[in-house]
């Protein structure tokens, strides 16, 4: 039988996979998210023009091979059920999330020391914060707009069934 840890990860990449399948689907929604994300940290960091200059490219390098581990990682447990998994099937999925967590942190500290070159360390566990931030903002902001969809959509039936109610009741 899975924990509940191991029904979390899972749950939690799937969804991680979907919003971003959906973010993905449009263009101008990602580079107005990826601008927010570089005005976010920017200025949280207080970047001078030229760390920026010598930041941004490491940083973006640092995402971008985060971001390959963790595609593995949803890849690998997408086709996958949690009330069907085998329990061999979640031990395998187990030791590559704990492989990948392990590639993670090797990232983080070899970036980590790169970055220490261009900004100070209290930049980057200020970066650590901002990071943080801009994720709980936007599953916030992917959050109320799902809401708010579904008051549309609720809003939509009900005035349908109205209109059909109004519609029979005129009939008779």
């Amino acid at each position: 039988m899975m924990n509940k840890s191991t029904i979390a990860s899972i749950i939690f990449f799937v969804a991680m996979a979907a919003t971003t399948t959906i973010i993905a689907q449009d263009s101008e929604a990602m580079k107005k998210i990826e601008s927010i994300r570089i005005a976010l940290i920017t200025e949280s960091l207080g970047l001078s023009p030229e760390q920026a200059r010598e930041f941004w490219p490491v940083y973006n390098e640092y995402t971008q091979h985060k971001r390959a581990l963790r595609v593995q990682l949803v890849e690998a447990g997408k086709n996958m059920n949690p009330q069907t998994i085998s329990e061999q099937e979640s031990k395998q999925l187990m030791e590559l999330r704990l492989t990948i967590k392990e590639k993670e942190l090797n990232l983080e500290k070899k970036y980590t020391l790169i970055l220490m070159s261009v900004i100070s360390s209290r930049q980057i566990l200020e970066l650590r914060n901002a990071e943080n931030d801009f994720r709980r903002r936007l599953l916030q902001e992917v959050f109320q707009r799902n809401e708010q969809q579904r008051r549309q959509q609720l809003n939509q039936e009900r005035m349908r069934q109205r209109q059909e109610y109004l519609r029979k009741k005129g009939n008779n």
